[in-house]
C-alpha cells in the first residue's frame, strides 16, 4: 500500500517480500530508495538489504523471481535452468514435472524443455 498510494509509483511489481520499480529517473528511483528504506526502518524495523539492492537499466534485464525480464522477452536464470535440468535429470515426481511444465511456460524456454524432455 505505502508504495502504491504513499509513494505513488506508477510501475511497481511485488511478490511476497521482493518487489521491483520502474521508472525512466534515475533520480527518482534514487529518491523512492531513501524513503523506503526510511519507511521500513522506523514504521516495521526493517531494512533493505544491501547486496539485493541497486538501480539498474531495464534494457540489461531485471532478475525477478527467477527470470531475467526484458523489455520485449524474459529468460530463465541460469542457476534456475541448472537446477530444473539437474532436478529433471533421474526420475522426477509427476508433480515435479507438472511444476515445472508451469513454470517454463512463461518465457523462452524452447531449448530447456528439449532438453529435458518436456
Amino acid at each position: 500500500m505505502y508504495i502504491k498510494q504513499g509513494l505513488r509509483a506508477k510501475y511497481y511489481i511485488r511478490y511476497a517480500d521482493d518487489f521491483v520499480i520502474l521508472s525512466d529517473s534515475k533520480t527518482h528511483l534514487e529518491d523512492l530508495l531513501i524513503k523506503i528504506d526510511l519507511f521500513l526502518n522506523q514504521e516495521l524495523h526493517l531494512s533493505l538489504h544491501k547486496d539485493k539492492t541497486y538501480i539498474k537499466t531495464y534494457a540489461s534485464g531485471i532478475d525477478f523471481l527467477g527470470w531475467i525480464h526484458f523489455p520485449r522477452y524474459r529468460q530463465l536464470r541460469t542457476s534456475t535452468k541448472r537446477r530444473i535440468i539437474e532436478n529433471m535429470r533421474w526420475y522426477p515426481k509427476p508433480e515435479t514435472i507438472n511444476s515445472y511444465s508451469g513454470l517454463l511456460g512463461h518465457g523462452n524456454t524452447y531449448k530447456v524443455r528439449k532438453q529435458i524432455g518436456l
